[in-house]
């Protein structure tokens, strides 16, 4: 019986592409996705399909309303900034940065790491696109996982929890590359932060642009459902 790993999936590129390493590692992944209260929950239904393209057995969806919180683009009404630069990209902190998320998400998955008897967890953050995001830095997947071994029933038991990051380093053409050698259907994922209605991609907003260069530079037909004019 393959050993189990807890992925988390947001139905996007990057966690899409880590979910078929934590597969090719030989993995049997416990899919978990995230409702937050974020304005791009059309990610939610691809994250379903992508685990389900996958053979995924074990997918579930955990709601916790972060608009309660708010403080960001993706869960308050502050609008989602178009048309930046890339330099522009590459500074500060942006203001979709959603207080503490992948904090919570790892906790999340902890939790579940714990009830479902694993002790890997798969996380698909990258900081070469997003240095502004300091919950995407190795620094802090390192701490996290540190405490994860100190605060757990299980870690004290001695099951040693290892928090996977395997995009961690890599540009969005490397990340994609990597996904088509595994066979990702990127037609699948969903990166907006701001879909339209239909849930089409603005084309505009800083996920879109990464997403839409990353496709460029790897020389890959990008498959995303662009909004007309993008």
């Amino acid at each position: 019986m393959a050993k189990r790993a807890v992925v988390l999936i947001s139905g996007g590129l990057d966690s899409t592409t880590c979910l078929a390493m934590a597969k090719a590692k030989g993995f049997e992944p416990v899919c978990l996705a995230v409702a937050y209260g974020q304005r791009h929950a059309v990610e939610l239904e691809q994250a379903r399909k992508v685990a389900s393209a996958m053979g995924v057995k074990d997918f579930r969806i955990v709601s916790i309303d972060l608009r309660q919180v708010g403080g960001s683009a993706l869960t308050a009404d502050i609008e989602v900034p178009k048309d930046r630069p890339a330099d522009e990209m590459s500074h500060g902190i942006p203001v979709t940065y959603v207080p503490a998320r992948n904090a919570l998400f790892l906790s999340l998955a902890l939790g579940l790491a714990e009830v479902v008897g694993a002790t890997d967890i798969y996380i698909g953050v990258n900081a070469v696109d997003y240095s502004g995001y300091p919950d995407c830095r190795p620094e802090f997947i390192r701490s996290f996982e540190a405490m994860a071994n100190l605060a757990t029933k299980a870690g004290v038991e001695g099951a040693r929890f290892t928090v996977h990051a395997p995009l961690s380093g890599l540009a969005k053409a490397d990340i994609i590359r990597e996904g088509v050698k595994l066979g990702v259907d990127y037609g699948l994922t969903h990166s907006c932060y701001d879909p339209d209605p239909q849930g089409r991609a603005c084309g505009r907003c800083d996920s879109c642009l990464l997403r839409k260069k990353g496709f460029q530079e790897a020389g890959v037909p990008d498959p995303t459902r662009y909004v007309e004019g993008a």
